[in-house]
């Protein structure tokens, strides 16, 4: 598996796309940071393709990763998205922020009504959300726990039509499912999200 296409995989997509709650390390991102963890990336892409693969455990800082976000695959962030910042908060709990262009995707979809939420919204607002991601054998699943803009809780479908709306690929029509089980790219087997720090397990 390529570097480009571990980018590209289901849960770094849905890293970028749910993103939930300001990180302390904002402000010390950096492109070395995020060289770093690109190197590290590589090094998973390279023990995928042995035959057996190797026990390899690879660690990935919250710095590494929001660094990575700002510098390397900037330019891949969906349109409409900008800014995704992930805190990894432990026992396998994420959160983040990412901000989102209302207008571009309600040009694309017709109003819910009087109680659809987002017909108060426009422009760029952030998006916040946190939820439990649960790995074993080389399957995910993010389990969403709560959303927000402005502090206004977003209910769940409506979370979904945003994930969906973003994540559009011609290979993937409809987009991510954030219901959905999904396979873990470059075998890695599980993923620990502990405080500040994640870990992949090969």
């Amino acid at each position: 598996m390529s570097l480009g296409s571990f980018e590209r995989s289901s849960i770094a997509g849905f890293l970028i796309l749910v993103a939930a709650v300001s990180s302390s390390a904002a402000a010390q991102l950096s492109r070395e940071q995020g060289g770093k963890l690109a190197l590290k990336i590589d090094g998973i892409n390279k023990n995928a393709a042995t035959e057996p693969v190797r026990s390899k455990t690879t660690p990935m800082s919250e710095l590494e990763v929001n660094s990575y976000l700002a510098f390397n695959i900037n330019d891949k962030i969906p349109r409409g998205l900008a800014n995704p910042e992930i805190r990894m908060v432990g026992d396998g709990q994420l959160a983040g922020r990412v901000f989102v262009d209302i207008d571009e995707f309600k040009r694309h979809r017709s109003s819910g009504g009087f109680f659809d939420p987002l017909s108060y919204i426009s422009g760029q607002v952030p998006l916040t959300a946190r939820g439990v991601l649960h790995t074993r054998g080389g399957k995910g699943q993010f389990q969403l726990a709560s959303a927000e803009i402005h502090g206004v809780p977003v209910p769940k479908p409506i979370v979904q039509e945003l994930v969906s709306f973003f994540s559009r690929t011609p290979e993937n029509p409809h987009g991510f499912n954030i219901d959905a089980p999904f396979n873990l790219p470059a075998k890695i087997r599980q993923i620990i999200v502990n405080p500040g720090e994640t870990l992949l397990l090969q």
